[in-house]
């Protein structure tokens, strides 16, 4: 069994192309062979709960909406490479994240984590949904199989909030800056949506190293 943990934010488009990269490059591995966890990570962690106006955090974070086009044309790119239709225009608001990251740890429990950390990523970028609000996550789970009574209730309670604070904190310590960030065979590490190519050279690497 490999293992392959990914450092990742739910608002981050890059982590959803690079969702789409590990999957190209474990083609040929079958279910039992490779196990993959994702783990949280807040690109704005000091992001208002209630989230902020989208255009509002553009011109924070690029300087503007001019800036922003050119950043977010190279990845609609690189998503259509991959077959993500990234509709950026389509998000009224930049979340907090962490609520997310709560539901996708839930998911886990469940055995539906990569089923949600997929439909997470489709409803921010593809559908232009608020995975900051309650509701909304309420919805995506029930889509992905969660019971909502009990993910409601999970998320109006203080569950496990420490816990994934301190996950991240530890990656944070590691090293990790920016996702996606993988970690290959609990050895490798492997910083951003890198071509499938390489993310399998790695892959490889760690298979041989298991069987001598």
């Amino acid at each position: 069994m490999i293992d392959i943990d990914i450092v990742s934010d739910t608002i981050c488009p890059w982590c959803y192309v690079g969702k789409r990269r590990i999957e190209r490059a474990l083609a040929g591995f079958d279910a039992d062979e490779v196990r993959i966890r994702w783990h949280p990570f807040q690109l704005n962690p000091g992001m208002p709960p209630e989230g902020m106006d989208r255009a509002e955090y553009v011109a924070a974070k690029f300087g503007g909406a001019d800036a922003a086009r050119a950043v977010y044309d190279r990845i609609r790119e690189a998503g259509a490479e991959e077959g993500i239709a990234f509709a950026f225009e389509r998000m009224p608001r930049t979340p907090n994240t962490f609520a997310s990251h709560r539901v996708v740890h839930y998911a886990a429990g469940e055995g539906v984590q990569n089923e949600t950390v997929e439909a997470l990523f489709e409803a921010v970028f593809v559908n232009g949904r608020d995975i900051g609000d309650r509701e909304s996550l309420l919805d995506i789970g029930a889509e992905c199989g969660l019971e909502p009574v009990a993910l409601s209730e999970y998320l109006a309670s203080a569950a496990e909030v420490d816990a994934l604070r301190a996950e991240e904190a530890r990656s944070r310590r590691m090293g990790v800056t920016g996702v996606p960030f993988f970690i290959i065979g609990g050895r490798y590490g492997v910083s951003g949506a890198q071509d499938p190519a390489v993310l399998r050279s790695v892959i490889d690497k760690v298979a041989e190293e298991s069987l001598a």
